[in-house]
């Protein structure tokens, strides 16, 4: 093997110990910095603020409930990724992996147009969330109330979390470090103060009682929304090429991320309807009028006013660390694509000193910024079931890549009880429950009633969902005729090796 001179650091140090083919600077990061991208492009704080009250309005003080049980798919679906990652180290994740169970097709358009379209449009919407938090949090509450002030505040976020990904990932896992911290140690104040409240119920085991909902149609409906608060931990895994040892490391930083998101989110719960109640009015976390942002309304009495900005703080950053680990993962999803043949040369550009996908991050930067600048021209309720309709894409492609990790391994299953488990079972539960909550989804969707907006009969958020899959279907089509080569030997183009060692 031989070592790259421009694969070395480009400041004093020791060189970095692994490099890819594709140009990445390998060795980058280690376990810790993995596991603080996987949390923060799940956006822990402004998740849980913006879910927490929905989930108790759909299931009441059972929310909990439907956390632990929203958990269990995404858990079996990691143990997926995990498995499938030590056998294709690769930074397109899904999209390598598919290719090689399934075809080029289904890997392009279920594990590579899919999760880019829904990470786009989260993009889209954390840039807004973290503008007019932070407009509110200023004072300047005025502008917070202003579009075209949020939208441009919004930009000017998109533009810097550009920047620093642009730069490389070392910058980006230190930066994460401080925006995960702030975002963890608010939750856990959030809590503990909450908890010590006069007058606080404590924790009842009843409350994660799993056979305690009323009907399956609240249950289906409660664990559909808590799926959407666990998403993203995966971006983590499409730094794998620059992960030391990321073949291993990476699937373990998947899963341990998973479970300190399980632990955060039921914490806050226990801890905000033990305080608040389940109640219709006032500070009750079934109040629909603060349902939107429970931690907006429960943290001035529980922490007081001093305090409660720094909870606000903590959503605001929460939203920015997101968008900037989104901007990580899909600029390297695309360079994986490139690579390989499915998408143009110029996404697998390395930017010479930073030795990150320079072209990639510029352009799903900028393509945001685009996508953002539409959606605050469309009238708003557009805009809530754009973000609505990404659940449907989650589903899509975190169930496709469960049932790769079972195709892929078929002819091994029988090695071991842990292949037969790890590899075989726990990953088919999983895929089963994502098609499961993706057809379930739909159907919800089909109703005008579900969202803000309707078509001749049906649900607008249906036909954003569907619809965006339908435009990835034919964009995949054109690829055919741009990607012949890819698109008749994709299974072959993506077994080419991509890890090589100083």
């Amino acid at each position: 093997m031989t070592t790259n001179p421009t694969d070395v650091e480009d400041r004093p140090g020791p060189p970095a110990t692994r490099t890819t083919d594709k140009g990445l600077r390998g060795g980058s990061v280690g376990l810790a910095a993995a596991v603080a991208l996987g949390l923060s492009s799940v956006a822990p704080a402004y998740s849980i603020a913006v879910t927490l009250g929905l989930v108790t309005l759909t299931v009441g003080q059972l929310a909990p409930a439907a956390l632990l049980l929203g958990f269990v798919p995404i858990l079996l679906t990691a143990f997926a990724f995990r498995e499938l990652n030590r056998e294709m180290p690769d930074c397109g994740t899904g999209f390598v992996w598919t290719t090689r169970a399934f075809g080029p097709s289904v890997g392009w358009l279920a594990n590579g147009r899919v999760p880019q379209m829904a990470t786009q449009l989260a993009m889209a919407a954390l840039a807004r969330v973290g503008a007019s938090y932070l407009l509110d949090l200023l004072g300047l509450t005025g502008l917070a109330d202003s579009e075209a002030a949020v939208a441009v505040t919004a930009l000017l976020l998109l533009a810097g979390a550009t920047a620093t990904a642009h730069r490389g990932l070392r910058l980006a896992a230190s930066v994460q470090y401080v925006m995960l911290g702030l975002q963890l140690f608010a939750l856990l104040g959030f809590g503990v103060a909450a908890f010590l409240r006069p007058g606080a119920e404590a924790p009842s085991p009843a409350w994660l009682d799993p056979l305690g909902f009323a009907d399956f149609g609240s249950f289906a409906e409660a664990v559909l929304l808590c799926l959407f608060i666990y998403w993203g931990w995966d971006a983590l895994i499409t730094a794998n090429e620059e992960t030391r040892d990321g073949s291993r490391v990476s699937g373990q930083a998947a899963v341990i991320s998973t479970l300190i998101l399980l632990g955060s989110y039921l914490f806050t719960a226990f801890a905000a309807i033990g305080y608040a109640g389940t109640g219709d009015t006032g500070i009750g976390l079934g109040n629909p009028d603060s349902a939107g942002d429970v931690l907006a309304t429960l943290a001035p009495p529980v922490l007081g006013t001093a305090l409660a900005k720094v909870m606000q703080l903590a959503v605001c950053v929460s939203a920015v660390s997101a968008l900037l680990t989104s901007l990580v993962s899909s600029s390297r999803g695309a360079l994986s694509m490139s690579a390989h043949g499915a998408l143009p040369a110029a996404f697998a550009r390395i930017h010479p000193r930073h030795r990150t996908p320079g072209f990639g991050t510029v352009f799903f930067g900028t393509a945001t910024a685009a996508l953002l600048v539409l959606l605050t021209l469309l009238p708003g309720a557009f805009l809530g079931d754009a973000i609505l309709c990404v659940g449907l894409l989650i589903a899509c492609y975190y169930g496709t890549t469960a049932l790769t990790c079972v195709w892929y391994f078929r002819s091994r299953l029988r090695d071991s009880p842990r292949d037969l488990l790890l590899r075989g079972v726990l990953p088919l539960l999983g895929g089963l429950a994502m098609l499961a909550a993706f057809v379930r989804s739909a159907v919800d969707m089909y109703d005008p009633g579900y969202g803000s907006t309707s078509f001749h009969g049906v649900g607008g958020v249906f036909l954003l969902g569907v619809g965006s899959i339908a435009t990835g279907a034919l964009a995949m089509l054109a690829a055919r005729t741009r990607f012949g080569r890819f698109f008749r030997d994709g299974r072959t183009a993506v077994t080419r090796l991509t890890v090589t060692e100083d």
